[in-house]
């Protein structure tokens, strides 16, 4: 099971069925969106749970978290190599991809400022393809 700073998370019949829940899609889902999803599969899962659930989640690394071009925190189980996301702003689809030159140019930026220990996230919104009504 996953964990925290302060120990593993129990794996409570909630937590597993987050869990099961954010493996059975492929794109971002805000926590509203996931509690839907496990009352419309009769899981009796409280908003609050899956909330401290997904932050738990997050924290631990189990599960990428990003904030939509609206704000809202949207969830997704993600591999475990470092790589970061195109997202459909009208259909949510996405897709993971790794990027070489943002790699160098965050080196580069922090070693000319001096930085070390350093980290990043880039998430790029667009329209897909199916969106468009290119097929």
């Amino acid at each position: 099971m996953t964990s925290t700073e302060s120990g593993p998370l129990r794996p409570t019949r909630q937590r597993r069925a987050v869990i099961a829940a954010l493996a059975s899609f492929a794109d971002f889902r805000s926590a509203q969106e996931i509690h839907e999803l496990l009352a419309r599969t009769g899981e009796k899962v409280g908003l609050a749970t899956v909330y401290r659930t997904l932050a738990a989640l997050a924290d631990s690394g189990d599960v990428d978290v990003l904030r939509s071009e609206d704000g809202e925190s949207i969830y997704r189980s993600c591999s475990d190599t470092h790589h970061h996301h195109l997202v459909c702003r009208a259909c949510g689809a996405t897709v993971e991809v790794e990027g070489p030159a943002v790699e160098r140019w965050t080196r580069a930026i922090a070693d000319e400022h001096g930085f070390a220990d350093i980290s990043h996230t880039l998430e790029i919104f667009g329209t897909c393809p199916s969106c468009r009504g290119w097929s």
